[in-house]
């Protein structure tokens, strides 16, 4: 069914398939039969809860970040079966993001390319949103600094972001490994991530509930930066690591280089990421000792999963495949 349904939603551009595809599953969850159906079929069946850095997840599937920017799905999210969602990136003003078109689909390669941008309506009117977040799933909230910013003043942007949402989501995730915002990246080196993360672990003790701070890493290291930035993560006593983003490599693709090429710059995700994500997985794995790691990048079916976990992931976090598999991903995957 959901192919036939895939095969149409295509005919659309993806960001229109994306909303339209959402609000019409949340009509549909208005109608109690339909809706009753619905939360039956895709919730996954004997998922186990697991603890991480003291927060009860309902089970080990979460959606990435990019595809609620906004915090406006958590109830269907919720009940297509996910244990946590990680709504952003957020950041503390609204921004439109890149000029569309802006996402692309690769259906040879089961991938996606996109340079959003961090578009999102702005750290207020996401916590408005957050503060009627549903009952019983968990929320993350992935937070980066606006385009207009310099590196300079970047900190000035994390702190303001995660300030304003820490009562409102479970945990939060510094994001400065997105392709599609300039110069981010460069934020990823040491004196950035010890400065930052010791300020927003000062502004942590001020809040009446202790929250884990997260750092979302890129894929596209050499052996000795992935080893240099882990002992930045150990020296900044970053709570856990999620990897990873999206990567801005294009070498094994399907689709011809010339689509390829007209697409344009963008992070890809899906497929062809798996292993590349599951690289830089692997070497924390083996030197983060007992921090936790939440893997993403090209997780589709239950053997994905089943890899990321036995790398070292205590959670797996799924994008792309939720596009090209289907709303009943987390049931397939955990059931």
């Amino acid at each position: 069914m959901y192919n036939l349904l895939k095969s149409l939603f295509f005919l659309l551009s993806p960001e229109v398939a994306h909303e339209f595809a959402l609000k019409s599953l949340s009509i549909l969850l208005r109608f109690p039969l339909i809706g009753s159906w619905i939360r039956k079929s895709f919730q996954p069946i004997n998922a186990q809860p697991i603890v991480v850095k003291g927060i009860t997840f309902p089970n080990t599937i979460g959606l990435a970040a990019g595809f609620d920017k906004n915090a406006k799905w958590l109830p269907l999210l919720k009940d297509l079966g996910f244990g946590h969602v990680e709504i952003g990136t957020v950041t503390p003003l609204p921004q439109p993001g890149n000029p569309a078109p802006r996402l692309f689909r690769l259906p040879q390669d089961n991938a996606l390319i996109n340079r959003m941008g961090f578009n999102n309506d702005g750290i207020d009117a996401v916590v408005e949103r957050l503060k009627n977040r549903p009952a019983g799933l968990v929320v993350g909230g992935n937070i980066g600094k606006n385009k207009i910013t310099p590196n300079e003043e970047a900190i000035n942007d994390y702190t303001i972001a995660f300030d304003a949402i820490y009562d409102h989501v479970d945990y939060l995730v510094v994001n400065i490994s997105s392709p599609n915002t300039p110069g981010l990246r460069d934020l990823q080196e040491d004196t950035f991530i010890t400065s930052l993360f010791e300020k927003l672990q000062s502004i942590r003790t001020t809040k009446r509930i202790w929250k884990p701070i997260f750092l979302k890493i890129a894929p596209d290291f050499k052996q000795t930066q992935i080893h240099s930035l882990i002992e930045t993560i150990k020296k900044a006593n970053v709570d856990g690591v999620i990897a990873t983003n999206t990567t801005i490599d294009r070498s094994n693709l399907r689709t011809s280089n010339k689509t390829v090429e007209n697409m344009g710059a963008g992070g890809l995700s899906g497929r062809p990421l798996f292993e590349a994500s599951n690289t830089v997985l692997g070497f924390l794995a083996m030197e983060l000792g007992n921090i936790p790691l939440i893997g993403v990048g090209g997780v589709f079916t239950k053997e994905d999963y089943e890899q990321k976990i036995s790398m070292g992931a205590s959670l797996v976090q799924v994008y792309t495949g939720f596009i090209y598999v289907g709303p009943r991903i987390v049931r397939k995957i955990l059931s």
